[in-house]
């Protein structure tokens, strides 16, 4: 592991909460600013509409070997189901909800994402798709994501994670708010999310500081697809923005975001508002890291390295439910 355990710097921030800053190696330095640069050759070079062209983005996270993938085309329900070769417990499931500023991407291009999620953690996982702006707002994809909740339970699952990135890691925590105050049927056993998307109205510092360098997103770019998204909502709704939820009763969390982020200052804040109510959540940030680095599994050790501790993560609370 080229971020030796020696590097993290832990501190306590509260009742069950956990900060772990992480450290990478001249090495890997090099191998970020390498694949910068591919990022800017890519955006460069890309033809298509905006939507096709993330997806090819997204895409490049290959499927692991071994899982078995199968389209999921239900009435209220369309995405993939992804299984690992062997899964450990038939009651439990992920339910992943992708990013995109909630105006691109697709289950389709995430299945190699979560794939790699699938093949760590030994549980099967939902990538679902909900209905993205302009073309739907608020409360489509928080309706959409309950929809799919609700049948994985049909289904027979009673131990449910919730796993997102970006705008879906947003809607993962709105969900498990939601989630976590029914009266009936299971609640989530934990969450997990890559630099979540958590507050639409922008009070976060790092999202207008300049020493904050982002190589993907950018604050005009963000503030568009609020926009697009909120509708008739306020953009510190707890539907839009789940920093503002009543997060008492939330499962344990966890959160990992790069230094290199607008979203940097979502995920502290939303960290630092579940520890005061009581929510066991452990926040990971990484040193130079670019917005859901996770993704680049063929290229950088810390992204494997971050999955694989996402992927310890979940395994202890499912062990644990």
């Amino acid at each position: 592991m080229s971020v030796s355990k020696k590097d993290f710097l832990t501190m306590k921030a509260g009742f069950g909460s956990k900060t772990e800053f992480i450290r990478i190696g001249p090495g890997e330095r090099e191998r970020e600013r390498a694949l910068r640069d591919r990022f800017a050759t890519f955006w460069s070079a890309a033809k298509g509409s905006p939507r096709t062209i993330y997806d090819a983005f997204i895409s490049g996270s290959p499927i692991a070997a071994d899982v078995t993938i199968d389209s999921v085309d239900d009435e209220a329900v369309h995405g993939f189901f992804i299984r690992p070769p062997r899964a450990p417990a038939a009651d439990e499931a992920i339910l992943f909800l992708h990013g995109g500023g909630y105006v691109l991407g697709s289950a389709m291009a995430y299945r190699g994402f979560v794939s790699q999620i699938v093949s760590r953690v030994n549980v099967p996982a939902l990538v679902i798709d909900y209905p993205l702006a302009p073309e739907a707002s608020l409360p489509a994809a928080p309706n959409t994501a309950r929809n799919a909740w609700q049948y994985l339970v049909r289904k027979g699952f009673n131990q449910i994670a919730i796993v997102g990135d970006s705008a879906g890691g947003g809607l993962s925590l709105v969900t498990l708010a939601s989630l976590s105050k029914n009266t009936f049927g299971p609640r989530p056993v934990g969450g997990a999310v890559f630099s979540p998307w958590t507050d639409l109205s922008f009070t976060g510092a790092s999202m207008t500081d300049p020493a904050v360098i982002d190589p993907l997103i950018s604050f005009d770019y963000l503030r568009d697809c609020a926009a697009k998204y909120v509708g008739p909502y306020r953009p510190d709704h707890p539907l839009a923005s789940p920093l503002f939820s009543d997060l008492k009763g939330l499962p344990p969390l966890l959160i990992q975001v790069g230094t290199d982020e607008k979203l940097l200052d979502d995920s502290r804040q939303y960290a630092a508002r579940a520890s005061q109510a009581d929510v066991p959540v452990e926040l990971q940030i990484f040193e130079g890291m670019h917005h859901v680095f996770q993704l680049d599994v063929s290229h950088l050790e810390t992204s494997r390295n971050a999955l694989d501790s996402a992927a310890r993560f979940l395994r202890t609370v499912f062990d644990a439910s």
